[in-house]
């Protein structure tokens, strides 16, 4: 249920008494009536071992952002997705890549969102590793594509008239199945003499989105109009209004949104607590 207020606090335990055991600086202080309070952070090793050191997300996009960090960043967006789930990276410093993205759009769109996102890490990591505010623990990049059941990227609409067009094709065309890729990267330095001096580690994911073929004309206008999808691939945003579109999903609905967070934890696992280290270093050390 959604709940406007703004206002903050820790969320309370799960008792009113917390067991002598519990630490204090984990004990919440009782609720106060009409305050929103924000979920405490994953407590993970991984996610532990980077908090308070530089961690760059390589995408200026408000719902990447939302889903790493934990804070009411539904505000940057102007809709109120208590609903995504936040990781609680609050410290994410907001580095998009400057480098123009020219992959060929020919390639299948598996290929093509993986080199786009591979693209973003390295030019940011490259960029920044000589930062006077020292080198990145982690930089995280990714992209996230639409297309149809042909293998076509779609890009974002050129103007309403495409918009409509675009919504009208995903609706009508293989029964309203289409699908959305998208690619995720982080990037790490290795503390070790390893080879290039950083773990890389790469994943893509695919989810099938149905669009409700008894949507009318009348409502693809309308929600076109509503301007929520003119700055996204595909023309919609399924976290908010664009929803009305969506009859079901197959697959997992933040990758949708434009990061899978379970694939993105997976892999800043695997460059902070488990990088892969060449075995000819391994033996010299």
């Amino acid at each position: 249920m959604a709940d406007h207020k703004t206002s903050l606090e820790p969320p309370p335990a799960y008792t009113d008494e917390p067991p002598a055991a519990q630490s204090a600086t984990n004990a919440a202080p009782p609720p106060r009536q009409g305050v929103v309070r924000a979920p405490l952070p994953l407590n993970l090793p991984a996610l532990n071992m980077i908090r308070g050191k530089r961690v760059i997300l390589a995408s200026a996009s408000p719902r990447r952002r939302q889903l790493l960090a934990q804070s009411d960043d539904s505000k940057l967006s102007g809709t109120n997705d208590s609903h995504l789930e936040q990781v609680g990276l609050n410290e994410l410093e907001i580095i998009p890549s400057t480098e123009p993205e020219n992959q060929d759009k020919a390639l299948p769109p598996f290929e093509y969102v993986l080199a786009t996102a591979e693209q973003k890490a390295r030019n940011v990591y490259a960029a920044q590793i000589d930062s006077p505010q020292g080198e990145p623990a982690l930089v995280i990049a990714a992209d996230t594509v639409v297309s149809t059941h042909m293998g076509q990227i779609l890009e974002k609409p050129r103007s309403e008239r495409d918009h409509i067009a675009t919504l009208k094709m995903l609706r009508d065309q293989n029964g309203g199945w289409h699908k959305v890729y998208t690619a995720v990267v982080c990037m790490a330095p290795l503390d070790s003499l390893a080879d290039p001096g950083y773990a890389f580690e790469t994943h893509v994911e695919e989810t099938a989105v149905k669009f409700d073929q008894s949507v009318t004309d009348d409502l693809i206008v309308s929600y076109v109009r509503t301007r929520e999808g003119a700055d996204k691939a595909g023309g919609y945003g399924i976290q908010g209004v664009g929803s009305i579109l969506v009859e079901k999903i197959d697959g997992t609905f933040d990758n949708v949104v434009g990061l899978p967070l379970r694939a993105t934890l997976q892999l800043i696992e695997k460059v902070i607590v488990e990088p892969d280290v060449p075995d000819e270093v391994e033996e010299a050390l």
